[in-house]
């Protein structure tokens, strides 16, 4: 029985995932949290591999379709894989299961969900705006920052919250996006986010199962709800209230955030 609940849970948060793009750290860390009593670092370790298998099936679709920009997703994982080698060795001296590391993970990961909560609502609101669609000329420019610095620091302080609380990758990594390119497209912006989401999932996944904290049998579980829950989702996207989807959604991640934070 708790394993069906799994699987559900899983496709919720798939289905969530292909309606709105926000990570599924968002909302699978928490649940596993608080809906299951799963320990802070085991759900965080498995988030992350759940994270990359979800991500890696969208990222061959937007590759095949060349919507994924590469010099972005460079740019970002060399600031965010490094990061997250830096804070999984941290965690591997000190110990995951400590009580101290756990608080730590846990008050991150409440923060986190409260700027995740930020950040989709501000899509919510502004996301209608943002360009659509650029010619070639235009899109060389867009995809430029102004100094290859930006996206590199930006990208190691999400792969560091990544990698300490499994999120960041999703939501906040769409409007830093947003930020250091204000001329690129939403669609290109959201395929850039999810490209460089899977080697930084994968990495801190693999450093988390090193460590023990990946529960595999859970993981397959949630799996299994998931993929059907993304495809189904991407498919539903196109006549769902997307502003009144995305602003329900940051409710409900600022709320799981605060009840973190107040542990």
């Amino acid at each position: 029985m708790h394993d069906f609940a799994f699987v559900f849970a899983g496709f919720f948060v798939g289905l969530v995932v292909g309606l709105t793009g926000v990570g599924g750290g968002s909302l699978m860390t928490p649940i596993l949290i608080f809906g299951f009593g799963v320990k802070p670092y085991l759900a965080i370790g498995t988030d992350l591999l759940f994270a990359a298998a979800t991500k890696f099936g969208g990222s061959l679709g937007l590759a095949r379709s060349r919507s994924i920009d590469w010099p972005i997703v460079a740019l970002l994982s060399a600031g965010s894989i490094p990061a997250a080698l830096v804070t999984i060795f941290i965690l591997h001296q000190v110990g995951p299961a400590d009580p101290a590391v756990q608080a730590v993970m846990t008050t991150t990961l409440g923060a986190a969900l409260l700027l995740t909560a930020a950040a989709t609502l501000y899509k919510a609101i502004k996301g209608k705006n943002a360009p659509r669609h650029l010619e070639a000329a235009a899109l060389a420019k867009a995809t430029r920052p102004r100094h290859w610095s930006q996206p590199v620091l930006f990208g190691a302080a999400i792969g560091a919250l990544v990698s300490l609380t499994s999120v960041g990758a999703g939501a906040i990594g769409v409007t830093v996006l947003m930020l250091l390119y204000p001329a690129l497209p939403l669609p290109r912006i959201i395929a850039a986010d999810i490209a460089y989401a899977v080697p930084l999932t994968l990495v801190a996944g693999l450093g988390h199962a090193s460590i023990g904290s990946v529960d595999w049998t859970l993981l397959g579980s949630l799996l299994a709800g998931s993929l059907p829950g993304i495809w189904l989702g991407s498919r539903l996207v196109r006549h769902a209230p997307d502003r009144l989807i995305r602003s329900l959604l940051s409710v409900l991640l600022a709320y799981a955030g605060a009840r973190l934070i107040t542990l």
